[in-house]
């Protein structure tokens, strides 16, 4: 039995980026789409096991030369690369800003495919794209989303004009390696993680609003929190619902070979707290590339500081005045994507 609670959910979008109850959802029409995690996953005891199993997975995917590549600049991204077949095609995102220089990607990601024999398209999005086809992702996911699930669906809608029916992401890997370095730099205690991890605190803005401990409990453990632990379930089943939604929307299946693997070891705190972030990953990285240099991590391009700068804020009863204005772009942003939810949830549209 599906409890129907706007207050829970919104909450929890705003704490967790997404509902993390199964059973409860925003409206009756449509159960908000939760991955569920019960699914089988390689062990991996280092780097050698890393690439062994992520070369498994790209082969097993591209066998019947139907799945395409998002291809960054990162090294996560460029590891899949080393796999895909030979003239292999690789899209990359490059956000569009007039006249405002922003995050690119393009360059680096161009090198890898001519490095790879792999063919490379830039996939640019534009403001316009989310306006577009956020209501779109949001009617299908049954909740509000996150900002990348607009780029995404574009290069799954891409990749499907192409003939294309998979495609590949090097999601996760930051998850699951030890990459999310601010939320395993110390060990939490319990309130410090909840203020850390939460993306917008739900008084802020709602006000009608809960605080939403029960996820944090899980993980709590004589007053403390393992960020790797509780990362690893909500952000790693939240990262996943995300990639999921925009690719099932136009009937793309994802791909993302990190995300089925495990490291079968403890994570290494001191390494990754000395500035090693995501080791084994690294260490996979330079036994495919000798001698390239690593990038630093650069999360996927959104400028979303740039899009929602001249943003007045919601408008609907439901929020404070005023909630968005010392906030940055991305906060923004799920607070303009609940509340076009929200208006979609009281106009009735079919979902």
């Amino acid at each position: 039995m599906i409890e129907i609670n706007r207050k829970f959910c919104a909450s929890s979008y705003l704490m967790f980026r997404a509902i993390h109850n199964e059973k409860v959802s925003f409206s009756k029409r449509k159960k908000p789409n939760i991955v569920n995690l019960a699914f089988d996953r390689i062990p991996v005891n280092n780097s050698d096991d890393l690439i062994d199993a992520l070369r498994l997975q790209v082969n097993e995917a591209t066998a019947d030369g139907m799945a395409a590549l998002a291809l960054s600049g990162g090294i996560d991204s460029a590891i899949l690369a080393k796999f895909m077949p030979k003239g292999s095609m690789t899209y990359t995102f490059k956000c569009i800003v007039p006249d405002v220089n922003v995050t690119d990607e393009t360059s680096a990601a161009a090198r890898f495919a001519e490095i790879n024999g792999l063919k490379n398209e830039i996939i640019e999005v534009f403001w316009e794209d989310m306006e577009a086809y956020a209501p779109l992702l949001m009617q299908h996911k049954g909740a509000p989303i996150h900002s990348i699930e607009v780029q995404i669906y574009k290069a799954a809608l891409r990749a499907k004009q192409s003939g294309f029916t998979k495609m590949i992401f090097g999601e996760n890997a930051d998850i699951i390696y030890g990459g999310m370095d601010g939320l395993l730099s110390k060990d939490w205690l319990f309130g410090e993680f909840v203020n850390r991890y939460s993306y917008i605190m739900p008084y802020k803005v709602l006000k009608d609003n809960l605080l939403i401990l029960e996820p944090f409990k899980e993980f709590e453990n004589n007053g403390h929190i393992d960020g790797h632990h509780f990362i690893n379930k909500y952000f790693r089943q939240e990262a996943l619902g995300t990639y999921n939604n925009a690719c099932q929307l136009c009937k793309v299946k994802f791909i993302g070979p990190f995300s089925k693997t495990y490291m079968n070891i403890p994570i290494d705190y001191v390494r990754i707290r000395s500035g090693e972030t995501k080791y084994l990953v690294r260490e996979a990285f330079s036994k495919l590339y000798p001698g390239f240099e690593q990038r630093s991590k650069i999360p996927m391009p959104r400028p979303m500081n740039e899009w929602m700068k001249n943003w007045y804020g919601p408008k609907r009863n439901d929020f404070w005045p005023h909630c968005s204005d010392c906030m940055d772009g991305d906060q923004k942003w799920m607070i303009y994507a609940l509340e076009q939810y929200m208006n979609i949830l009281d106009a009735e549209v079919e979902i």
